[in-house]
Order: C-alpha cells, then sequence, then structure tokens
C-alpha cells in the first residue's frame, strides 16, 4: 500500500474543471485493492503563519512584502539606518544631471587639447630638427662653394663669377632662415607644447577625481573653465600674435593657473556634516601652519629665485647665441659677394669661408643643444613652485579651517610634489633647496 501525506494546501481539478479544496489536516491513503482512500487527522503539521505574515504576501507573485509602516519604524529606530538613509536622499538632490553633462563636456574639450597640443609640439620639434640640418647645410655648402671660388683666379671669367654668386646667394639665404628660426625658437616652442599637454592631462585627471569623489556643482564646473582659459592663455597654439616673446626684457615664472580669489568649499563639500563634527580642525594644527609657513619661506627665498636666475642665465646665452648666427652668416655673404676683389684681397676669401663655419657651429649650439628648451623647463619650474607657494599661502591665509584643504592631504601633496618625506618636510630650512626632483 502507497501512502501520500499532504502538507500544503492545493486545489484539486474535477473533470468540470471546477475547484475543491481539501480539508485541512488530512491524509490521503492510497491502496492498490482499496478504491476509497482513508482519511485520519494528522497531527504533526507546523503551525500556519499569522495574518500579519499573511497580508504580507503577493497572492499575485508569491513574494513577500515588508508592510511600508514596519520599515518607517525600523528606519526611524536605528540611527545607522535613517544616517545612511539621509546620505543617500541628499547625494541624490546634489546630482545635478545638467551639471554633470557640462563637466563631461569640459572633460571632452580638455582631452582633445591634450591630443593638439601633442600633435603640434611633435610638429615643431620636428621643425627644430629640419630647419637645423637645413640651415647647417645650406652654410657649408656656401663655405665650400666660398672656399672653391677664392682658391680660383679672377681671370676664370663666368665658373668663377657663378661660384661667387652662389655662394653669396645661399648665406643669404641661411641668413634669412636663421633670423626667422631665432625669432621663433622651435625647441622652446615644442617644449610649451609638451607642458601644455602635461598640465591639460593633469587638469583632467583633477576633474575625474572630483567626479569620483564627490558631486561636482557648478563651483566645479566653473573652476574647470577659469582652468582651461587659463591654460590656453599660458600656452597657445597659434604663432602669430599669440606666441609667447621669446626675449623678454624681464624674465617671469610660467603662469598657468586663474588667480585664486577664493578657496573653494573642498573641505566641508568631501567630509560633509558627519566629518565636519568628526574632525573640526580639518586635520590642520599650529605645529602644521608653523611647517607650511616655513615651506613657503624656502620656496620664495631659494627654488624660484634660483629657478629664475637660471633662467636669465640660459636668456643671456640664447641672446648672443641668436644675434651671432645670422651675422656671421651675413658678413659671409659679404665675404662671398667681394671675391676677388683687389679691396679687400684674400680678407673677403677668409670671412666667406671661416663665417660660414663658424655660424654652422653657433646654429649648432643654440639649436641643436636646445637653448631655448632649457629657458622653457626653468621658467615652468619657476611657474610649479610658484604654484604651490600661491596654493599654501591661499590656504594659510583662510581664517575658517572648515574651509581649508585638508592639512594632512596638503601636506602629503606638498611633501612629493617636492620629493621629501613627510619627515624631511619638517626641517626643511635646513637644506640648500625645498625640492630634491629639479
Amino acid at each position: 500500500m502507497a501512502t501520500f501525506q499532504v502538507s500544503t494546501i492545493f486545489p484539486l481539478m474535477n473533470s468540470s474543471n471546477q475547484k475543491r479544496s481539501i480539508p485541512k489536516g488530512v491524509v490521503i491513503v492510497a491502496t492498490n485493492n482499496a478504491p476509497n482512500g482513508k482519511v485520519s487527522p494528522l497531527t504533526s503539521l507546523p503551525k500556519l503563519p499569522t495574518r500579519s505574515l499573511v497580508e504580507g504576501l503577493d497572492m499575485k507573485t508569491g513574494a513577500y512584502k515588508i508592510p511600508s509602516s514596519t520599515v518607517q519604524k525600523e528606519i526611524d529606530s536605528n540611527p545607522t539606518i535613517h544616517s545612511t538613509n539621509s546620505a543617500l536622499h541628499s547625494s541624490a538632490k546634489l546630482c545635478d544631471p545638467v551639471v554633470m553633462s557640462e563637466i563631461y563636456a569640459i572633460m571632452e574639450v580638455v582631452a582633445d587639447r591634450v591630443e593638439m597640443h601633442k600633435n603640434i609640439g611633435a610638429q615643431r620639434d620636428n621643425w627644430n630638427h629640419l630647419l637645423l640640418s637645413s640651415i647647417n647645410v645650406i652654410t657649408l655648402t656656401a663655405a665650400t662653394i666660398a672656399g672653391i671660388a677664392a682658391s680660383s683666379t679672377a681671370s676664370a671669367g663666368v665658373p668663377f663669377t657663378a661660384l661667387k654668386v652662389s655662394s653669396a646667394l645661399l648665406y643669404v639665404a641661411a641668413t634669412g632662415m636663421l633670423v626667422v628660426m631665432n625669432m621663433i625658437q622651435p625647441s622652446q616652442l615644442a617644449e610649451e607644447q609638451r607642458t601644455a599637454a602635461r598640465l591639460f592631462k593633469q587638469l583632467h585627471s583633477q576633474i575625474q577625481t572630483t567626479v569620483s569623489l564627490q558631486n561636482p556643482n557648478t563651483m566645479d564646473v566653473n573652476e574647470a573653465i577659469e582652468k582651461v582659459l587659463a591654460l590656453d592663455r599660458a600656452y597657445p597654439l597659434p604663432l602669430l600674435g599669440e606666441m609667447i616673446d621669446k626675449f623678454p626684457k624681464t624674465v617671469e615664472p610660467a603662469i598657468w593657473w586663474p588667480q585664486q580669489k577664493q578657496l573653494s568649499l573642498r573641505g566641508v563639500t568631501d567630509q560633509g556634516i558627519e566629518g565636519r563634527l568628526a574632525n573640526r580642525s580639518n586635520s590642520w594644527s599650529a605645529k602644521l601652519e608653523e611647517e607650511m609657513t616655513e615651506i613657503v619661506g624656502v620656496l620664495k627665498s631659494k627654488d624660484v629665485p634660483e629657478y629664475l636666475r637660471l633662467t636669465e642665465i640660459a636668456l643671456k646665452i640664447n641672446r648672443i647665441l641668436a644675434i651671432s648666427g645670422p651675422l656671421l652668416t651675413g658678413l659671409a655673404a659679404l665675404g662671398s659677394a667681394f671675391l676677388g676683389s683687389s679691396t679687400f684681397g684674400v680678407w673677403s676669401g677668409m670671412v666667406g669661408v671661416i663665417g660660414g663655419a663658424l655660424a654652422s657651429v653657433v646654429n649648432t649650439i643654440e639649436h641643436g643643444g636646445q637653448v631655448g628648451m632649457v629657458i622653457e623647463m626653468y621658467r615652468s619650474n619657476a611657474g610649479f613652485f610658484r604654484l604651490m607657494q600661491e596654493t599654501i599661502e591661499a590656504n594659510l591665509r583662510e581664517k575658517e579651517v572648515g574651509r581649508r584643504e585638508n592639512g594632512q592631504v596638503l601636506e602629503m601633496k606638498v611633501a612629493l610634489q617636492l620629493g621629501r618625506s613627510l619627515s624631511e618636510l619638517k626641517h626643511l630650512s635646513v637644506f640648500s633647496y625645498g625640492s630634491k626632483l629639479f
């Protein structure tokens, strides 16, 4: 005999598809020789759920739904859940889709600027190599022709005149090309574009960090736009009318950041109410302020003046070389033009040959040694220390500690940017210079 126990409530369908329910707590006993089932009471069934639980069942989907009144009571009674729920609601309110769209649009523009400056930097680096080799070839060719012409006599007629004129024309062409090359300084142009590409990459990373760590607001959008425009002014793409003066009267550090009128509320925004209550000092202390004041003094008295001094030295050397190159090729052109003259005799030939050789040497030192690039590198280094100095000063000027950048984070950033450990940073005044990187 086979016995089947039914422990759940289920419908039985008859031939006419009408539902009949089995009485609660019964056992259906089926036998091979008995057509009728023997029903006996079942005493081992568990107690059915109460009415409050049954009310939570979704009869259509079979899912259990917790009553909203129960959830609200649980949230109100648990302070952790209540604070988390409030933070999520405030975060959802702070996230403005228009602001996010603007932030991502700025990120696209910044990424495009990176590629533009990278490509133009490679192009202007090619200018430096191509112009250097071309002018040197022209100059040495003109010197060789002048030497051949000087070794022949004026009685040779047409060949002598052709050699003399060819040498003079080549020197004139080299002089014109040298004047243009020395004015634009292709190696310095290439370094400007490399620096701009690096700074735009840095700005792109900063915007990504802002999006990842907090909800951007209108202040973040305006700040990003100001930084993009400041970089465009500091490192312009066009040459005519916008190019940075390559031989300024006074040397100034490169400025690629907007002037900080006031600090953005980074500390307040990032920490929130709970963070401010937990850390009212924003990781600042009197000792840290003294340390930062000492760092500002070191940067102002040692690093920035030192790199400005090096920039002035490199600028003087470049100015001398930029004047000497065209002057030598111009003198060589005059010497070639007066070859065979009885007035100047052998001096015209000597000036034509020696002037061309010296001009090639000067041109190689100036543009092969990339003196313009060295000037821009020193100028950028001075600007880097000036930016660090202004950032620290802006934090120290802010009297409300909560509006400052987090003191511990700022200290770590300054130490890494200077290439020093935190222990070295505390005794920075004993070192010759603040930075170990440059």
